[in-house]
C-alpha cells in the first residue's frame, strides 16, 4: 500500500481524519474485545474495552469539535496517513489469537496508540494551518497520555511474566 504524505492544509480536513481514525480505533478495540469474550479470555477482553472506551471518548470529543461544520467527503485511498493503513488500527493480525496474553494485548494497543500519536505529532509539525497545528498537537498530546498509561500497564510484575493461556480445548485433528 502506499503512503500518503500529502499535508493536511484545513481544520475541516483535520476532522475528518480524527474522526474516522477514533471511530474505526473504537471499533477494532470493540472487536477484538468480542473475540476475547467468545474464547474466554475475560482478562483480555476487559482490556480491550477499556481500551474502546477511550477511543469512544476522544471520537465524541472530535465530533463535538465538528459539530456544525462542513467536512469533506475523503475517499478511503485519499486519506493523508503518514503510514500504511489508517494510524490507531495497523494491521496487527497476526498478533491476535484466542490464548493472546493481556500482556500481547497490551502489546498491540501500544503498537496502534503509539502510531496514533506520531499521526497526529507529525500533522502538528507539518500542517500550514495554526489551528490545525494547535488541535493536533493537542490530539498528540492525549495519545501520548494513553501511550503513557499502557507503559504503566507493561511495567507491571504480573504482565512481565504472564504465562501463554492454556487451551482446554485445542483442535481435534484426526488420527491417521
Amino acid at each position: 500500500m502506499n503512503i500518503n504524505t500529502k499535508i493536511i492544509e484545513t481544520v475541516a480536513e483535520f476532522l475528518v481524519h480524527a474522526i474516522t481514525m477514533e471511530d474505526e480505533s473504537a471499533e477494532r478495540y470493540e472487536m477484538l474485545a468480542d473475540s476475547m469474550e467468545i474464547h474466554n479470555n475475560n482478562e483480555v477482553a476487559s482490556v480491550f474495552r477499556k481500551l474502546m472506551q477511550y477511543s469512544e471518548k476522544h471520537a465524541d470529543e472530535v465530533h463535538d469539535l465538528a459539530a456544525g461544520m462542513k467536512l469533506p467527503s475523503i475517499a478511503p485511498w485519499d486519506y493523508n496517513w503518514n503510514c500504511p493503513d489508517f494510524p490507531e488500527g495497523g494491521d496487527c493480525s497476526d498478533m491476535v489469537n484466542y490464548l493472546m496474553t493481556t500482556r500481547q494485548a497490551l502489546d498491540i494497543a501500544m503498537h496502534n496508540e503509539v502510531r496514533g500519536r506520531d499521526f497526529y505529532a507529525w500533522v502538528a509539525r507539518e500542517s500550514p494551518d495554526a489551528e490545525v497545528r494547535r488541535l493536533a498537537g493537542e490530539m498528540a498530546d492525549e495519545e501520548q497520555e494513553h501511550v503513557n498509561l499502557l507503559q504503566a500497564m507493561l511495567e507491571r510484575p504480573e504482565f512481565s511474566s504472564e504465562p501463554p493461556m492454556e487451551d482446554f480445548d485445542p483442535p481435534n485433528m484426526p488420527e491417521g
